[in-house]
């Protein structure tokens, strides 16, 4: 009986763990998966021509975003949330929320308190700390982690986790730093 109840116990272990090896690598349109664990950097260029600037490229096809050094040189990464071609219910008369993409530069930077004026609708004030606003209103910024997720679903900005945008507003970026977006595919 005991060598029963353990090949029970170690079936019962291996289909749990099957179970939960399934739902984490699972993907649909209402689930996201998040590992701190995965390594953004692999999905963008480890060199690229920069014009000998520090330059942060946007890629909303693989969700991630990499910071470049002067050199070209991928120095960090992470995941990165853009814009959706459906806006969030609160986008009252816009049909399509995906950021611009294209070659700007950083024309602001905020610090933990910066807030945007437009969302939520009517009257703003969602927070967007470490914010870096590079066309019109969009900017690349930290958010909650619950919301920085493997898919475009914002109003236009680019999300990141909230260390990351510190990390690149206090490290690596300035006014005048070159945002590259790579156009949706």
């Amino acid at each position: 009986m005991p060598t029963l109840l353990r090949l029970v116990s170690l079936l019962l272990f291996c289909s749990c763990s099957f179970v939960l090896a399934s739902c984490a690598t699972s993907s649909s349109s209402n689930s996201y998966y998040y590992s701190s664990n995965t390594n953004y950097g692999e999905r963008l260029p480890q060199h690229i021509d920069t014009g000998n600037k520090r330059m942060v490229l946007i890629d909303p096809n693989v969700h991630a975003w990499g910071a470049y050094d002067s050199d070209g040189s991928l120095v960090r990464a992470g995941l990165a949330t853009a814009g959706g071609a459906v806006c969030p219910s609160d986008a009252v008369g816009e049909s399509d929320c995906r950021t611009a993409s294209g070659t700007f530069h950083i024309a602001a930077i905020g610090g933990a308190d910066c807030y945007s004026k437009k969302y939520p609708q009517p009257y703003g004030g969602g927070l967007m700390p470490f914010c870096m606003y590079f066309h019109g209103g969009q900017a690349l910024h930290g958010s909650p982690d619950d919301i920085v997720v493997e898919d475009n679903i914002s109003h236009g900005c680019v999300r990141m986790q909230i260390p990351e945008a510190e990390w690149m507003v206090n490290n690596f970026a300035h006014v005048g730093t070159k945002i590259v977006v790579v156009p949706y595919s």
